[in-house]
């Protein structure tokens, strides 16, 4: 049982003992620093919070806790019950709130849940407003209202369909074209709020939707992490449906993943490849991805003419560099796409979107498409934390050996060789390091991750 504090929230398995896992406790005492905080850096007197949350067991448990929490702390809640960590982040700003928590732990299993916290442009906290709220949280220098001054809380259960208005209203979105291509396409919404979101979407563009694990009660059918070996199911019902594509997100719904007509992935890492090549097709303009996503959205980027760069893992510093670079779509190569016309967050609505505006303008298969782009493989492998394990001495000594190569540690460390790369890094969400290569076939790609793999364990003597 695990309990991960980090700038980003707080993350870990329920059940257990308080400051060993996200006990109701935790819950309670996370959310009131989020709220101290708020009430500090806001300087307002009357605060205004979003919270919504995926679909996963402890979900409801874990918001009516957070929920009383700040409205003990005097701070209003709009409360958007069953929902999307997109929509919560495009309902901050339009409900003028200071803030908005995200009750979900992503991609991970059932026995997970998360705190992810916004400020109030629907944005993530930067480093430094995150360590200032883990510093409240260990002081519990918390200050409560008087019975007077409680906040309140207002449902709003609309707010996936403003969502979607939204999408349908971007300048390079239009129905009607969409509507003409008449697709079929299959959705695993892993029973969470991606079942509600997705199809609904997608009928609005008139696609003809089949429903596979679309209910949202939290009983995820596979591991929800949307990777090849947890989506047999939906590989195998696109075929036998003859549908044009089918569609995968996880339980919060940022993270997007397609599956090609023939029942093979299109890659999470060409979902943002895909989206940035129909938008860079319509408006010049640059690219970011993080140090761990594939060199495919430098290559399209370079063919329409923009400029492509790196940033560190983590949403909040890709869309920094976004902001910096003046990039028109970015994300991160795990199927997550930043579409600032829409907001600074990875939004699987929005690419779905793009994505059905790139297959109806281009005609063909997802399979031809896929086939059109430079051709790269990832491995992604992974190396359980054990305590003592020196991660940092393992990391400085991998650099180490190979500082002849071009090297970045802006985030772990990353080695470009001439022909692939690999990136060394502690994972922010999970006890482990990962382990990514890239390389011009899958046994490349994976015989680099074991070779490197076999260098750490030998550096760290296990």
């Amino acid at each position: 049982m695990t309990l991960i504090k980090s700038i980003s929230g707080i993350r870990g398995t329920i059940g257990g003992k308080p400051g060993d896992n996200l006990t109701p406790i935790d819950a309670v005492k996370f959310a009131a620093a989020y709220g101290i905080w708020l009430k500090d850096y806001s300087k307002k007197q009357k605060l205004k919070v979003v919270i919504g949350r995926d679909a996963r067991l402890s979900g409801e448990m874990i918001q009516n806790l957070v929920v009383s929490t700040l409205v003990g702390l005097g701070i209003d809640v709009v409360d958007l019950n069953l929902s999307t960590t997109p929509t919560v982040e495009i309902a901050v700003p339009m409900e003028k709130a200071d803030g908005g928590i995200i009750l979900t732990a992503s991609h991970n299993p059932k026995q997970w849940n998360a705190l992810k916290l916004l400020n109030e442009k629907g944005e993530f906290l930067d480093a430094a407003q995150g360590a200032k709220i883990l510093e409240i949280a260990e002081m519990e220098d918390f200050d409560f209202s008087d019975v007077d001054d409680l906040g309140e809380i207002t449902k709003n259960d609309s707010y996936i369909d403003i969502h979607i208005d939204e999408v349908l209203n971007l300048s390079l979105i239009d129905a009607e074209v969409v509507k003409k291509a008449k697709f079929k396409v299959v959705v695993d919404g892993v029973n969470s709020t991606g079942g509600i979101a997705i199809p609904k979407l997608l009928k609005e563009f008139g696609v003809e939707v089949v429903e596979l694990y679309c209910k949202p009660n939290g009983h995820f059918p596979h591991n929800p992490e949307p990777l090849k070996e947890h989506l047999t199911d939906i590989c195998k019902l696109v075929v036998e449906e003859k549908a044009d594509f089918g569609i995968v997100v996880d339980p919060d719904v940022d993270r997007l993943a397609f599956i090609s007509n023939d029942g093979e992935m299109f890659g999470e890492e060409y979902t943002l490849v895909a989206c940035a090549d129909y938008v860079l097709g319509k408006t010049k303009g640059n690219t970011v991805s993080n140090l761990s996503s594939s060199r495919a959205l430098r290559d399209i980027t370079q063919k329409h003419g923009g400029t492509y760069e790196a940033a560190a893992v983590g949403e909040v510093n890709v869309v920094t560099k976004m902001k910096a670079n003046k990039a028109i779509i970015g994300g991160e190569g795990n199927g997550g796409i930043i579409y600032p016309e829409s907001h600074y967050g990875r939004d699987s609505l929005v690419g779905t979107a793009l994505f059905l505006m790139l297959m109806a303008e281009r005609g063909g298969t997802v399979a031809e498409l896929r086939a059109s782009y430079p051709s790269y493989f990832m491995s992604k492998k992974k190396i359980e934390l054990t305590p003592g394990l020196d991660v940092d001495g393992i990391l400085t000594a991998m650099a180490d050996t190979y500082a002849d190569e071009e090297l970045s540690t802006i985030d772990g460390v990353k080695i470009d060789f001439a022909e692939n790369w690999v990136q060394l890094r502690k994972s922010n969400t999970e006890p482990i390091i990962r382990i990514y290569t890239e390389a011009k076939s899958q046994a490349e790609a994976d015989g680099l991750a074991e070779r490197i793999i076999g260098e750490m364990k030998k550096v760290a003597g296990i």
